[in-house]
């Protein structure tokens, strides 16, 4: 059936049509132009841009516009670059799936706001690895400015015997606990009051794995409970103030310091480990929390930069790092901060004691002081450098003194003996045992006839005083002590 022209088709439910090559229904315009076409199989034809097929597919040869497409778009596929235009909306990439494990960023730059974290390493080109381990660069150079904000170049371990390899006075001394002053370990100090009693001494008790040879031992011989108010304990590091200028303390552009260490205590709980600035009296206490008795523990602790007090710039003491072992009321009795601050009950809040038992051994080594906010690994240096730092502050040696058929009684002629580095300031002369003493007039003088003069930090001058006209010979043990 063909209908030419007709104005309206009204009161048609339905429309069977013809078999054969006339089973086909179109929709012309006055001009012969087929708009609208259902041919057999029911595909529906829209001028010539656009299919709909009987299963919903719709095929468009040209330009599709639409205020709202629904469905998964699964199939949308072959869509070209250049016709998807205006901006895209964000979408979170949670469920896109069958991306490709391989160059899928491929050129350009990945910039990501914010913090990007990786599961797994990171590969730079073939010769760089970033791992949770640390950074491996084989074959290529790696440029930094710095290193925790310091310069590359140079020492990162400002203090000296951390390892506690040094120890010229002894290696073991008991007794100790109700004086000041320096007996075992180069450059460490005790400080207390009170009835306890412990002995220090060289252990080679130390943390597995980590290059370490010795560690301080602190045994508990005569418990103290620190109940009167004034007492207290601690063992500490002294440090010259021209040695940490570098800090910048007492200014706005004051650094932190991080103090890194390993202990074995046999006290679980809180420690303080304190640093006291001597030249301006204010303190800044941190804790750390050993958490296994008895068992080695690897401690990091930051002292934040201080604005207020600048350290004076010479050769005496200017603050020392103390690791309190107990204290009175007058040193814990405060609340705890981590502040720096002025106040003398604050110093020690929530110190354990660890002289409460003489089953207490207490440990420690691996003691490191440097520049930042992050600790690196121990610094080891050879045991002759190491050992030559420990000089400037005190040294034991022996001096001999000869003379071919003396002076006749009464006389004295002094031998040079050089120290084997510059000491910090001319040191105090100590003599020991005394091994020789070969026609020595003991009846005059002190120190039983040998004597010392002319004390400067290179050097200083010996003499057995001579009795005789004979050969008169000296030797003796002597110390050089130029301690903080």
């Amino acid at each position: 059936m063909t209908v030419i022209n007709p104005n309206s088709i009204s009161g048609i439910t339905s429309i069977t049509l013809p078999s054969g090559g006339d089973n086909v229904l179109t929709i012309h315009t006055n001009d012969g132009t087929e708009r609208f076409r259902i041919d057999s199989s029911g595909n529906v034809k829209v001028g010539s841009a656009c299919t709909i097929s009987p299963d919903g597919d719709v095929f468009f040869t040209g330009v599709c516009t639409a205020t709202t497409l629904a469905g998964s778009g699964a199939n949308l596929t072959a869509l070209p670059a250049a016709n998807l235009t205006g901006t895209l909306p964000a979408i979170s990439g949670a469920n896109l799936t069958g991306i490709a494990a391989t160059d899928n960023v491929r050129t350009g730059i990945l910039d990501v706001a914010g913090i990007a974290t990786f599961r797994d390493n990171v590969n730079v080109g073939t010769a760089v690895t970033i791992t949770s381990d640390g950074i491996d660069a084989v074959g290529v150079g790696i440029t930094c400015s710095n290193i925790n904000g310091q310069a590359i170049s140079g020492r990162r371990r400002l203090n000296i015997n951390g390892d506690f390899r040094i120890w010229q006075r002894s290696a073991s001394q008991s007794g100790l606990g109700g004086e000041n002053g320096y007996f075992t370990a180069d450059r460490w100090r005790i400080s207390g009051t009170g009835s306890q009693r412990f002995t220090m001494s060289q252990s080679t008790s130390t943390p597995t794995g980590q290059g370490f040879g010795f560690s301080m031992k602190i045994d508990c011989t005569t418990t103290h409970d620190f109940s009167s108010a004034g007492d207290y304990m601690f063992f500490h590091y002294r440090f010259e103030g021209q040695d940490l200028q570098m800090i910048e303390k007492g200014t706005a552009n004051a650094k932190p310091l991080v103090v890194s260490f390993w202990v074995k205590s046999p006290k679980t709980g809180v420690h303080i480990i304190e640093m006291a600035d001597e030249d301006n009296s204010r303190f800044n206490s941190q804790k750390y929390t050993v958490s296994s008795a008895n068992t080695w523990e690897k401690h990091v602790v930051v002292f934040p930069g201080d604005t207020t007090g600048a350290f004076v710039n010479d050769t005496s003491k200017c603050c020392y790092f103390a690791f309190w072992g107990g204290a009175g009321a007058t040193y814990n009795g405060g609340s705890y901060t981590s502040s720096w601050h002025t106040t003398q009950n604050q110093r020690a809040v929530g110190q354990v004691n660890i002289f409460d038992s003489t089953s207490n051994d207490f440990y420690m080594t691996g003691f490191q002081v440097e520049v930042g906010d992050t600790a690196t690994a121990f610094e080891h240096r050879s045991y002759g450098e190491e050992e030559l730092l420990c000089h400037r502050y005190f040294f034991s040696g022996t001096a001999n003194r000869f003379w071919y058929n003396g002076h006749g009684g009464n006389v004295t002629d002094y031998q040079l003996i050089p120290f084997k580095t510059e000491m910090r300031a001319a040191p105090t002369i100590t003599f020991g045992t005394i091994h020789t003493s070969t026609n020595v007039n003991t009846s005059s003088g002190s120190d039983s006839g040998h004597y010392y003069s002319d004390v400067k930090k290179s050097s200083w001058q010996y003499s057995p005083l001579s009795n005789a006209t004979g050969n008169t010979t000296g030797k003796v043990d002597y110390t050089a002590s130029a301690e903080l």
